[in-house]
């Protein structure tokens, strides 16, 4: 989401985006904060440069802790870039065709060994639950994007056994109103981050669960390793904290001005912020060396 951390609309005075050593395979984009605006929307100039990427024989995947059903946002921009990595690594999708290609669920009982944990630690937290077809919340916690005819209980009856009716669990979402956000994350890993992988993309104290080693990181690693492509043949763009294992882990890494500061000093470049089409300006740097 867009991050709270900008600073201003370009990387440093006079400064253009580094391009890595050789030409990259693939290029991995988060979503909000990154490649869209702050309204959401993706620009002319990021369509362009996504379409001349692919043009240059670049893949290009959109990495993002969406669930698939928002990612109207670009599946309607992608000729051919349609593959996306949903819910922080959780869900491989298929833009073209609408569907689910692979999910790497979180367990329920281990959902439930996070909400204990959280609850005695951190009292006055919300949960909702995100399914593969669906999304779930307590009445206590206030949903992002209200839908119609919402699920509202307990998380822990969200969560009991049997109660998902065959659908899987792809992330468990806490939320706070009044610790800060780096504080409540630090505090859960420390409590819970042995039941799950724990990490937020909000502004907010928003914290969201995935499976145990399920992140964008192992799941880009993955698509990329039946793809026949190593991270140095990576470039990967983020902004908040949910993207420090994909930046880590891709050959080459661009952190947009407007990003998270752990992401600033995890990156080996910077471009303009999202506002400011940093993701389009670094392709066409990357395209042009």
């Amino acid at each position: 989401m867009t991050s709270t951390y900008r600073t201003s609309g370009s990387p440093e005075p006079c400064a253009l985006p580094g391009v890595p050593e050789k030409k990259p395979r693939l290029i991995a984009t988060d979503l909000d904060g990154t490649l869209l605006r702050d309204d959401k929307t993706v620009s002319a100039r990021t369509i362009a440069a996504l379409a001349a990427a692919e043009d240059a024989g670049i893949e290009v995947f959109f990495v993002t802790g969406r669930p698939a059903r928002w990612m109207d946002v670009v599946a309607e921009h992608t000729a051919r870039h349609g593959m996306a990595i949903c819910a922080n690594g959780a869900v491989v999708y298929d833009l073209h065709r609408g569907r689910l290609l692979t999910a790497y669920p979180l367990a329920p009982q281990d959902g439930l060994a996070v909400v204990g944990a959280l609850r005695a630690a951190v009292p006055g937290t919300a949960f909702a639950v995100e399914f593969t077809d669906s999304f779930a919340y307590e009445s206590q916690y206030l949903p992002y994007d209200p839908e119609p005819d919402p699920v509202i209980g307990p998380v822990e009856e969200l969560l009991a056994p049997g109660a998902q009716g065959g659908r899987l669990v792809l992330k468990l979402l806490a939320r706070h109103t009044v610790l800060d956000p780096d504080a409540f994350l630090d505090v859960a890993r420390r409590v819970a981050g042995e039941h799950g992988e724990i990490t937020r993309s909000s502004p907010s104290a928003l914290l969201e669960i995935s499976g145990t080693g399920v992140s964008k990181a192992t799941t880009l690693a993955r698509c990329c390793a039946e793809r026949g492509i190593t991270a140095d043949e990576v470039v990967a763009f983020g902004d908040m904290p949910n993207d420090l294992g994909m930046l880590s882990w891709a050959g080459t890494s661009y952190a947009v001005a407007n990003a998270h500061p752990a992401v600033l000093a995890a990156t080996t470049h910077r471009t303009a912020a999202n506002q400011d089409d940093g993701v389009a300006l670094a392709i066409e740097r990357i395209l042009a060396g």
